[in-house]
């Protein structure tokens, strides 16, 4: 499967199709105005795009801040779910912050989403805090995941996920 997957930066020309599929995966999708404010601040907001068998299919993003890489989003078209992709994206995202020098991820996640929690669990994230009522359209708690980065020259602890 890795011959047919392309992994890019996203750019703004991608915005709508990017907005598609965010609709189609949150209940609160960000605007597209936000995606266009996101790329513009370099050095700090770095987004990435997974095209499989030349779709886009999936997205992701963090924020670089000091030491820390914060996961904003990632989702993966319905359509295209349980294939390895979101895995694969990942894993792509976590190279790139170990390039950086990051040391640490942290992200959110709402508490029903039990199949991001398990997905990110399987990669180490580990829950650290709860975010009462911080989604406001549901009011709603989020978990909070942490996970220290290593800076192994070899990544074979990423395959074995």
């Amino acid at each position: 499967m890795k011959e047919e997957i392309k992994i890019r930066r996203m750019r703004k020309e991608d915005i709508p199709e990017v907005s598609q599929m965010e609709r189609l995966s949150f209940p609160t999708p960000w605007s597209s105005n936000i995606f266009s404010v996101e790329l513009e601040k370099e050095n700090f907001a770095f987004y990435y795009l997974l095209e499989y068998q030349n779709h886009l299919v999936a997205y992701g993003g963090y924020w670089k801040i000091k030491n820390e890489a914060h996961l904003v989003t990632l989702a993966v078209h319905p359509s295209f779910r349980r294939k390895g992709l979101g895995r694969r994206l990942l894993e792509h995202l976590i190279e790139k912050m170990q390039k950086q020098g990051l040391d640490t991820i942290t992200l959110e996640v709402r508490s029903s989403n039990l199949t991001a929690r398990k997905f990110y669990e399987k990669f180490g994230f580990k829950k650290i805090a709860l975010r009462s009522k911080y989604y406001a359209d549901t009011n709603e708690d989020a978990i909070v995941y942490w996970k220290r980065l290593n800076y192994h020259k070899n990544q074979n602890s990423l395959r074995n996920i």
